[in-house]
């Protein structure tokens, strides 16, 4: 499994279509799913929840929850419906997350969490991998997080991804413990430092190339999130700057092989919007982008199954660019 790159596991971002569009520029970074839920798996239309195009992968699925039966039962039926790794979710902040005991909560629950790895193990065959935050509230020293650690790698855990922020537990919103809790990539680093026979990949605040390269220096991988759902065309430059792949579609090239793939999945009753959206940013920062947002905008909401329309707007959606000369 290669992680030297991959792409967040985001909330109503990457869900399947994204995963699919993402895939067309980038062949190589790791992709993950949204955080989906053990208990829902275990109750709900497990279908429904897990399915996906087999050209995303390679796709890790990552869970929530706190009970060890029921997150070694999702493990399986993961590793049943393809997926290439199993990651837990010990790093969201919500409220609603931690009235559910799972998430960022778990940090401070290290034996139940091993509880929980080593359940999760004994059920598949596929990789086991953690992601987490560097503390929680007030607790965010170093001798913490690496006794933390510690426990943890003693169920056989061997790759952690580390969101190098402190959660803040009922304080603040998702989003604001996105932004305000101070990043300390140094915390990271020193994990690399003391547990060498682990993978640890960085998480938090890494938006370009450069950042990219200098944290592969001092840890084993790097995770993106919101800079590469805002400006999705910035793996092309990680294809070829990390990579060394020059075999990448254009902007325009991605589209006119994502059409296929919105007309097979109209034809199942998929909203066009629900596909496209993950597209608004592919012209970020180029000329007419504020064009192709709006003609987005303005026309994806098709709610009916009529091809033709959708033939209609997606030969609009493929030319678009180019006669505003997006490039």
């Amino acid at each position: 499994m290669i992680r030297k790159v991959s792409v967040a596991p985001m909330m109503d971002c990457t869900d399947k279509h994204e995963r699919y569009f993402l895939r067309l520029i980038s062949k190589n970074v790791l992709l993950y799913t949204e955080m989906i839920v053990s208990e829902a798996i275990d109750r709900g239309d497990k279908k429904k929840l897990l399915s996906f195009n087999l050209n995303e992968k390679p796709v890790a699925l990552q869970l929530g929850g706190s009970s060890p039966k029921l997150l070694a039962n999702a493990s399986k039926i993961g590793e049943e419906f393809g997926y290439d790794e199993i990651n837990l979710n010990l790093g969201c902040p919500s409220k609603k997350v931690q009235k559910n005991k799972f998430g960022a909560c778990l940090i401070k629950e290290p034996n139940l969490v091993a509880e929980c790895l080593s359940a999760m193990q004994s059920s598949t065959n596929l990789p086991v991998t953690v992601k987490t935050r560097i503390g929680y509230d007030n607790v965010e020293d170093y001798e913490n997080l690496y006794n933390f650690i510690d426990i943890l790698k003693s169920t056989g855990i061997k790759t952690f991804i580390i969101h190098a922020r402190k959660a803040m537990l009922g304080k603040f919103t998702p989003k604001q413990n996105l932004n305000i809790p101070p990043l300390k990539y140094d915390m990271v680093y020193k994990l690399k430092k003391d547990f060498k026979d682990l993978e640890i990949i960085i998480n938090g605040g890494i938006t370009t190339i450069e950042q990219v390269k200098n944290n592969l220096k001092k840890t084993d991988g790097v995770m993106m999130g919101r800079s590469i759902y805002h400006s999705p065309y910035l793996l092309a430059d990680i294809e070829k700057e990390i990579f060394n792949n020059e075999n990448i579609l254009s902007r325009q090239e991605v589209i006119e092989k994502l059409i296929p793939y919105v007309k097979q999945e109209i034809k199942k009753g998929t909203r066009m919007n629900q596909i496209m959206r993950h597209t608004l940013g592919l012209f970020h920062g180029q000329t007419g982008s504020s064009f192709w947002k709006r003609y987005l905008s303005e026309n994806m909401c098709v709610r009916d199954a009529d091809i033709k329309k959708i033939d209609h707007i997606m030969d609009k959606v493929k030319l678009a660019p180019e006669a505003h000369q997006v490039g």
